[in-house]
């Protein structure tokens, strides 16, 4: 138990490095884009702006759109009625309220993803938060605060960056509601999710979240708006829920920029 908490007090404070690096980056960006012309997010091709798509990526982008589950996001065929449920979401109904996403995972969107998440393309989160922030507007006024899936403390140093926080960030920002990054934390570390199958991705992420020392008081009766990349089988954002839930949140609302689907790829 000390050794948790010591462990978490040490991802806290270790978190204020990634800030500073995170902060330096869009100078960094700024001062490359006087140099190189702004690329596509998907393609690289120019580009007006910094984190755009341009016209053939964004007609490709497999967008999701009413109808579809309630809860899970997952496209219908077919209007079945407001509100109605997927077989997934009656079967085996997630911890959080419900999820939201902008797109299927694919080619595409995977790209865009792994541009943010793998190569430093930290201005890509400017754009995909925009989108997502669109997706989670029916949530507003049904928010508290917006907490990103965290990076265990040892994948932060790595990384330098957690690409949930910088979408959090900005979906926050448009929501006009308090981003709290520090909220929750990754306490032991996760083999990465790629490659396994539902049942090992639960078992991976079991137990790893848990609230920061003192954000109990912070998190309780308070409606949150989990943030995430990407929705495979739900094991990172049900886990994380669950922390949340068991420190006292109100509810959990999930917003993701790519869900994948079975037989929709």
């Amino acid at each position: 138990m000390g050794s948790a908490v010591a462990e978490e007090s040490v991802s806290v404070q270790e978190s204020a490095p990634a800030r500073l690096v995170a902060g330096v980056r869009p100078l960094l960006r700024k001062a490359i884009d006087l140099v190189l012309p702004p690329a596509c997010i998907g393609c690289s091709a120019p580009v007006a702006e910094t984190g755009a798509l341009c016209s053939m990526c964004w007609s490709a982008l497999r967008l999701i759109e009413r109808p579809f589950c309630a809860r899970l996001a997952i496209p219908f065929a077919y209007d079945i009625g407001e509100g109605a449920l997927s077989a997934e979401a009656i079967a085996d109904p997630p911890p959080f309220g419900r999820l939201r996403a902008v797109a299927l995972y694919d080619g595409l969107s995977g790209r865009i993803v792994q541009g943010l998440k793998y190569h430093d393309r930290t201005e890509i989160a400017k754009g995909v938060g925009a989108m997502m922030a669109r997706v989670a507007a029916e949530f507003a006024g049904e928010v508290d605060m917006v907490v990103p899936v965290p990076l265990h403390r040892r994948r932060l140093w790595q990384r330098r960056f957690n690409q949930s926080a910088l979408l959090a960030a900005v979906v926050a920002a448009r929501l006009g509601v308090p981003c709290e990054p520090e909220k929750l934390l990754r306490i032991r570390p996760t083999r990465r999710q790629v490659g396994l199958k539902a049942p090992a991705r639960a078992a991976n992420v079991a137990g790893a979240f848990a609230p920061a020392p003192g954000a109990r008081s912070a998190i309780a009766g308070r409606r949150v708006l989990l943030v995430d990349d990407v929705y495979t089988t739900g094991a990172t954002a049900k886990a994380a829920t669950r922390a949340l839930l068991r420190a006292g949140a109100a509810s959990v609302d999930v917003v993701v920029f790519a869900r994948v689907v079975d037989g929709m790829e």
